[in-house]
């Protein structure tokens, strides 16, 4: 998460150092350039100034010396021009050289010998090729004589403004790196209470409702949400504890006298007159308090079971190899036949409360309810990394809308009011499937023989476990 955090803060830093670099780069360079203009608009200036007094007096061997020496010395080529444009003193050859290149130099030639003093060429920025080229007029006025024309390599110049460059980009670098150094760890332990609630959201979305946050490390606003959080779920767990409490007492405090009544109801068989419809009223009385007995060995069922809420990982194989023999025993009992078709070596979330217990009750329907001639357990991976472990028949099977309503507790079909049990057998493995972070789907089974429609299908999906 504190990643996160960098990957917001870090640009605006960048944005930052570029707002303030920019515009000072913009200046180092600009100024590395007018330092260059003014050094050679003087040394233009200087020969301008002994050009005039040579040309006067008719010496010009000194001149034509010292422009050769500045030549050789700086690599500049500087050249006395005459009006008519041809080179008077200086290394012409090398003046010749460079002037090809540059196509703003007659326009600044013929200004200096006007008597003005011309701007230089406008492509002499850093990141443009081109030479300065700065020309001064010799003579004042009508009297101008000539001109002295420089053109400047900026080769070194650019160099050097390259270096401050590195240099500011160096110095714009470390701020970012501090922040880096800095935010990292305080991003860490401001977060930290976060990721922690995280994690113990995921726990307690798990079934793990004892999970508590530590309210002692990270911000006072952070601790102040840890601290609700820890008492929230304080209040949750109590709650959750009671209402497990209030089933399992209630159903053992009704147990007794649910027996004794049953004993009670019993005993009036050897006084019942053989004529009338005494007998009929005695069975369904009985009837009714073994269904209240099953009710209440399901409810005490049901609050052990969800007791035990985390979730761990198990192997497939290993709850299969404790429970396959039972259950072709029980099938070959009823007449029916059991196929097991699963991956050797998969490894899931088994929910609380045992995937075993979970697959025992869906073969127990399958077998109690579905009248089939086949039950198969399958199981596959999808590419999500889901294991669907699917307990199929070829029965009668239940339609659309009654698969929507068969989860709900103590939901049963009209066709199985006879038949033993308290419906809340699929409510119960849906919702321990769900708190391991899976889902139980009902769908259509296998094809029954007679080819009147699918039997019945229970999916459990849960998260596959990747072996270490």
């Amino acid at each position: 998460m504190h990643r996160r955090l960098l990957v917001v803060l870090v640009p605006l830093a960048v944005l930052l150092v570029a707002a303030l670099g920019v515009p000072l780069s913009i200046t180092v360079a600009e100024r590395e350039m007018q330092e260059t203009y003014v050094d050679r608009l003087n040394d233009a200036g200087r020969f301008a100034s002994l050009a005039d007094t040579a040309l006067a007096t008719g010496r010009t061997e000194a001149l034509a010396l010292e422009l050769q020496r500045y030549h050789e010395l700086y690599g500049i080529p500087v050249a006395l021009i005459d009006t008519s444009g041809a080179v008077l003193l200086g290394p012409a050859g090398a003046y010749q050289e460079a002037a090809r290149t540059e196509p703003a130099l007659p326009r600044i030639l013929s200004a200096a010998l006007a008597g003005a003093r011309p701007e230089p060429s406008g492509e002499w920025a850093p990141w443009e090729d081109s030479a300065l080229v700065v020309a001064e007029p010799v003579g004042r006025d009508s009297e101008v004589v000539g001109a002295v024309v420089t053109i400047s390599d900026l080769s070194k110049t650019r160099q050097r403004i390259l270096l401050r460059w590195a240099q500011l980009a160096g110095l714009g670098l470390l701020p970012l790196v501090a922040l880096v150094a800095v935010a990292w760890p305080v991003s860490a332990w401001v977060l930290r209470p976060v990721r922690e609630l995280d994690a113990a959201s995921s726990r307690i979305s798990q079934g793990d409702l004892t999970i508590r946050a530590d309210a002692e490390a990270g911000p006072v606003e952070l601790r102040r949400l840890a601290e609700s959080f820890n008492t929230m779920m304080d209040a949750v767990e109590n709650a959750v504890q009671r209402q497990r409490a209030f089933v399992s007492d209630a159903s053992h405090q009704l147990r007794n006298p649910l027996t004794s009544l049953r004993l009670a109801v019993e005993s009036l068989e050897p006084h019942l007159r053989p004529a009338g419809n005494g007998h009929q009223v005695y069975d369904v009385a009985v009837d009714e308090l073994k269904a209240m007995q099953r009710m209440l060995n399901s409810l005490q069922a049901t609050a052990r079971m969800e007791s035990i809420r985390t979730a761990s990982p198990v192997e497939l194989d290993a709850v299969l190899a404790t429970r396959v023999d039972r259950w072709r025993a029980l099938t070959a009992t009823a007449g029916q036949r059991l196929a097991v078709d699963v991956p050797p070596g998969l490894r899931v979330l088994e929910p609380s409360g045992g995937l075993g217990s979970i697959l025992d009750e869906l073969i127990s329907n399958a077998l109690r309810l579905s009248e089939a001639q086949v039950v198969e357990v399958s199981a596959r991976v999808s590419p999500a990394g889901v294991a669907a472990i699917a307990v199929r028949d070829d029965g009668q099977g239940l339609d659309a809308s009654e698969r929507a309503q068969a989860m709900q507790r103590f939901w049963r079909s009209p066709r199985h009011q006879n038949v033993p049990g308290t419906g809340l057998g699929l409510a119960i493995c849906a919702d321990l499937v769900g708190a391991a972070g899976g889902e139980l789907r009902l769908e259509e089974g296998l094809a029954r023989q007679d080819g009147a429609g699918h039997g019945f299908a229970a999916v459990v999906a849960l998260p596959v476990v990747p072996v270490d």
